[in-house]
């Protein structure tokens, strides 16, 4: 099994000069003490494909642009880059969170992750110029929105090497300085940066075994005005209930328990943070979530009962999601 090497130096000096810049050594620490979570089989395939791309002293940067919630790189490439650059893109398969474009390639991904980034734009506090954690980030697609919206540095963070792996692929043709993203979970995190004006996390607190534990976490990462930007699976109803999880749920496994609106709510306020307010709940479809050519393994719509689709094949409510957002102080 491989072992994924990290360039604490190379990290280092990408981030001079920001407010990463302090915790940049703590950083790299952390990723290098992981031990285990930097193997993997696959990871000779990975690097594979990133060597793949064209060489930058051949091919200058280009700036992205966001269009109808895409992702788009135009570089210029000869048909065998552009060949390459398929195979390459092949060998990082699933892509679970986009959508992206690279020249005439489309990345379809499983999720439509911009129909989540409509939802939540329109309510959270300006990301000008702020510095903005994304927890558990995956590829990185809200990376991107998030530097568009005008934050000044964006993390990312997401245990996942594959997904480590895919943003670079990205992040090799843009060059952006203002974007990265580190293979680590919020766990592994150094304490009490209070370093962040925002605090994403997205798809993460369910598979937590203590949400008081992560949300604590998330608030001692952010800064004394940091505003968090929450988004989970709820059940619905008005009680104050949790749903546990013996199981699976949805087909996805590691899930613990799933709060009601209001319980997640009483959570916020129990971990310190202040103000919770729910900006939106919605009902997953499956035209936000399903396979496509890039995401080829079953998706939400085999995770639904076939006669009844308001319930998971386990038998609990169809996956419902809340974004609340509240405050450090």
């Amino acid at each position: 099994m491989n072992t994924y090497t990290f360039d604490a130096q190379a990290f280092e000096e990408s981030v001079k000069d920001t407010p990463l810049q302090s915790v940049a050594a703590q950083l790299a620490s952390s990723i290098q003490a992981q031990g285990h979570a930097l193997k993997h089989g696959h990871l000779p395939r990975w690097q594979s494909a990133l060597e793949q791309l064209p060489e930058l002293e051949q091919l200058a940067a280009c700036n992205y642009t966001i269009n109808n919630g895409v992702v788009c790189l135009n570089p210029e490439l000869s048909p065998q880059q552009l060949t390459q650059l398929v195979q390459a893109f092949t060998d990082l398969m699933p892509w679970r969170k986009g959508p992206f474009q690279i020249a005439d390639i489309t990345i379809d991904t499983e999720w439509r992750s911009d129909w989540k980034w409509d939802r939540l734009a329109p309510h959270i506090s300006s990301l000008k110029n702020k510095t903005v954690l994304d927890v558990g980030c995956g590829s990185g697609y809200h990376l991107w929105r998030m530097h568009e919206a005008g934050a000044q540095t964006v993390l990312g963070i997401d245990p996942s090497l594959l997904f480590v792996h895919q943003f670079a692929a990205i992040q090799h043709f843009a060059a952006q300085p203002g974007i990265h993203l580190l293979p680590l979970s919020m766990e592994a995190l150094p304490a009490d940066l209070h370093l962040f004006d925002t605090v994403f996390s997205m798809g993460v607190l369910y598979h937590r075994r203590d949400p008081l534990e992560h949300l604590r976490a998330l608030k001692q990462a952010m800064t004394l005005n940091g505003e968090l930007v929450l988004e989970t699976l709820v059940i619905p109803g008005t009680s104050d209930e949790v749903l546990a999880i013996d199981g699976r749920y949805a087909n996805m496994r590691n899930l613990y328990e799933l709060p009601s609106v209001s319980r997640l709510c009483q959570w916020l306020i129990d971990a310190g943070l202040k103000n919770p307010r729910v900006v939106d709940v919605t009902v997953t479809q499956c035209t936000e979530q399903r396979s496509t050519p890039w995401m080829t393994s079953h998706s939400l719509e085999q995770a639904l009962q076939a006669d009844d689709q308001s319930k998971t094949i386990e038998g609990h409510p169809r996956p419902l999601r809340a974004i609340v957002l509240a405050n450090a102080s």
